[in-house]
């Protein structure tokens, strides 16, 4: 089976990015995956998208060698075996809350007897190569998405459970959570309580000898978080990237050519 890439990054003790897709096309997966990133998320939790689309955008993904992700919807084991069998190195489920939530998430992604997770690797067997029956369970990564006040104060036992990789953040919900809806969703917290929850997280990931994941919007604060000990950041994505060239691209059009127009204009009246 091929190796999985972020695996040996981390023995190599080095950080890694993560991109991430939330439109549902084969042609961005593939542009995204084209840019360097070392590995590729899928987001059928909130992306524009369904199953029947994330398949082949992991198929456009592999020329790149990314690694690919997937962020299910929800704790369910048809969708998380799906994304398992379609080629997937590792997935994200969000809103785990409790350990006995995480052991049944780790359950779905691992064949037995670590797992009960089904054989049936429909592209996976093809995608990764060969002896994948055998060498799966230690080459896919289990990602619980800690997000929710109840889920921080059962962090120490989350982080601890049996089959977990490691804890990725949602910074928007969790601050929804961590503070009744007082402040209002989005990445890149500076408020010091939400700060404080993130250091919390990588603390008790370190303890536990498990990686730390947060979503972030810049790269100035992906790297901030790097600092503070996270293994890896998804940095922005590709509805908010297109958005901000396209943003860009236009104002600097309108700044370009309203500066010409004024020029003109003064010339004119001045003739």
């Amino acid at each position: 089976m091929i190796r999985n890439r972020l695996k040996q990054i981390w023995a190599e003790d080095r950080p890694a990015i993560n991109g991430w897709l939330s439109i549902g096309n084969p042609f961005v997966a593939e542009i995204m995956a084209a840019q360097g990133y070392d590995s590729i998320c899928i987001d059928a939790q909130h992306g524009a998208l369904d199953y029947s689309m994330v398949l082949p955008m992991f198929q456009a993904m592999r020329a790149s060698g990314v690694v690919p992700l997937a962020r299910v919807p929800w704790r369910e084991p048809g969708i998380v075996m799906k994304v398992l069998d379609a080629g997937a190195y590792g997935v994200i489920c969000p809103m785990i809350n409790t350990p006995e939530q995480a052991a049944e998430f780790a359950g779905y992604v691992r064949y037995p007897p670590a797992g009960q997770r089904s054989f049936g690797p429909t592209r996976a067997s093809y995608a990764a190569g060969s002896d994948y029956a055998a060498e799966a369970n230690d080459e896919i990564l289990a990602f619980a998405m800690v997000e929710t006040a109840e889920a921080m104060r059962n962090l120490d036992a989350i982080v601890a459970t049996p089959g977990i990789d490691g804890i990725y953040v949602g910074p928007a919900d969790l601050t929804l959570s961590l503070t009744d809806g007082r402040l209002a969703p989005g990445f890149d917290r500076e408020e010091q309580e939400i700060v404080e929850a993130l250091h919390r997280i990588v603390a008790a990931c370190k303890t536990a000898g498990k990686r730390a994941v947060l979503h972030c919007g810049t790269p100035e604060y992906a790297a901030r978080a790097i600092g503070w000990g996270y293994d890896m950041v998804t940095v922005s994505g590709d509805t908010r990237l297109l958005a901000g060239a396209a943003r860009a691209s236009v104002s600097r059009f309108r700044a370009l050519t309203g500066e010409q127009v004024g020029k003109s204009a003064a010339e004119k009246g001045g003739s």
